[in-house]
């Protein structure tokens, strides 16, 4: 196809095109032990985007993701993928997470925001507005899914503790706040309040242990009130799972000691979960594959800058989204110091590969959870009788060690220059638009080199559904 590598090496798929937003051939295109995703615009020409750079076979990690899609279609197809979101019959997976934004407020003005947050003068959704959001997911989906609360910075609304426990009265058990933590490092009080309305987890952004990292990504320094936002919600059972988003010459050099952190806090901090910076929201221009940093650079800066102490063999990739979307590892502490790795190339099955989607979905939710519970876990794992690790079984290792259980994943947001329309197919994390669909999170963030936007904007009120 396009390109000069080796015949053979070229995987056809769709894309866009970042100028004029239409669906374009592309192809992912070995070249080495690298893979770039390659299309072509008659009008606007060829562009190659790194998508995968060396150090992990490519072949081996690209498996077929587990299509299973019980939800019945918003949409019909017309234009088709990914003109007809809502979600149309042509989407493959259900949801695992539904993203309900809150607010479009922000209390922070980060040049890295996903969603270009910040106007103080946009007005809320009405608690009416959200009942109804909470509605249709449960239709589509049931309670068998992550909620999580979003914006804008959802702590700046003081009815978000109506908002979680009207989840919770919908009967979602799991409702976790993607947050800066501003407010809960000022209010002493305010993960308490949280907590007892039905928090079960924060999606905590955290960038790095140095102030520095912060000047530059979100506008000043405060990683100690970071720091004391983490301790209230640990000190109030709120799971926490740290959020970097790594961006490359800021804060890839911090990926060892954010890790390092979350095991000196674990249990409290329940997982790390990076996010490579992707070019949308407040990020339109095109940068260059210097900027870009895919899984396997993850992977390896963690087995680099832990000494070995998590290997890049480690990681799976994930049984419910499109491999090619993201990786995960759950680590436990060893007795006699170090780790052992429940997933990756010799480890448990707490990939979430096996199993249903319900399954997966419950794994993830009890491992970000503050207390997730050893005895009597539904873990896939299966027993063990490894005399060096001086356990039976696994439930008996999690009692051991007081469910001290870490995950390490990562996740790799497309943006309209990497877009691949297959993996979106896959997509299982879906914001609940203002007219009450489904849209998958990276089209619902995506924007063309101008800014132009594909849904975020374009989806009126419940009215105009």
């Amino acid at each position: 196809m396009m390109g000069c590598c080796e015949e053979g090496t070229s995987f056809a798929t769709e894309s866009l095109c970042p100028y004029c937003l239409d669906r374009v051939p592309a192809a992912r295109e070995m070249c080495g032990d690298d893979v770039y995703l390659v299309k072509s615009c008659p009008e606007h020409g060829e562009f190659r985007t790194i998508i995968w750079r060396a150090g992990q076979e490519f072949q081996g990690w690209k498996r077929q993701p587990n299509v299973v899609r019980t939800s019945e279609s918003q949409t019909l197809v017309n234009r088709g993928c990914p003109f007809d979101c809502g979600i149309c019959p042509m989407h493959r997976k259900n949801a695992c997470t539904a993203v309900l934004e809150v607010t479009p407020r922000c209390n922070l003005r980060c040049p890295v925001c996903f969603a270009d947050s910040g106007s103080d003068s946009a007005s809320d959704p009405t608690l009416t507005e959200i009942s109804e959001w909470y509605r249709r997911v449960l239709q589509a989906y049931g309670t068998d899914i992550i909620i999580q609360l979003s914006g804008g910075e959802p702590t700046v609304r003081d009815d978000l503790p109506t908002i979680i426990e009207m989840g919770r009265s919908f009967g979602f058990p799991f409702i976790q706040v993607n947050t800066n933590g501003l407010r809960l490092a000022i209010e002493e009080d305010y993960a308490s309040v949280l907590r007892q309305a039905g928090a079960a987890s924060v999606f905590f952004q955290f960038d790095g242990t140095e102030d520095d990292i912060y000047r530059k990504l979100r506008g000043r320094a405060f990683y100690a009130e970071k720091r004391s936002a983490i301790d209230q919600c640990v000190e109030n059972g709120i799971g926490v799972v740290l959020v970097p988003t790594i961006v490359p010459g800021v804060n890839t050099h911090n990926i060892g000691a954010i890790i390092k952190l979350a095991l000196e806090l674990s249990p409290g901090v329940r997982g790390v979960h990076f996010q490579p910076v992707s070019y949308f929201g407040r990020c339109p221009g095109p940068p260059d594959n210097s900027r870009r940093l895919t899984l396997p650079d993850i992977m390896r800066a963690i087995e680099d800058q832990t000494d070995g102490l998590m290997r890049v063999k480690d990681f799976t990739p994930p049984g419910w989204e499109n491999t090619l979307c993201s990786f995960h590892g759950t680590f436990i502490p060893k007795a006699g110091g170090g780790l052992q790795a429940l997933t990756g190339h010799g480890g448990g099955c707490c990939s979430s590969r096996e199993g249903s989607d319900a399954h997966a979905v419950s794994f993830t939710a009890r491992q970000w959870s503050a207390s997730p519970a050893a005895k009597g876990s539904d873990c896939c794992c299966k027993a063990s009788s490894d005399p060096a690790a001086g356990i039976e079984t696994l439930d008996g290792f999690l009692e051991k060690v007081n469910s001290r259980m870490l995950s390490v994943s990562c996740m790799a947001f497309q943006d309209v220059w990497n877009l691949d329309l297959e993996r979106v197919r896959d997509c299982c994390i879906h914001v609940v638009a203002p007219d009450g669909r489904m849209i998958p999170f990276c089209l619902y963030n995506l924007t063309s080199l101008s800014g132009e936007r594909l849904y975020r904007g374009h989806l009126q009120g419940l009215s105009g559904f």
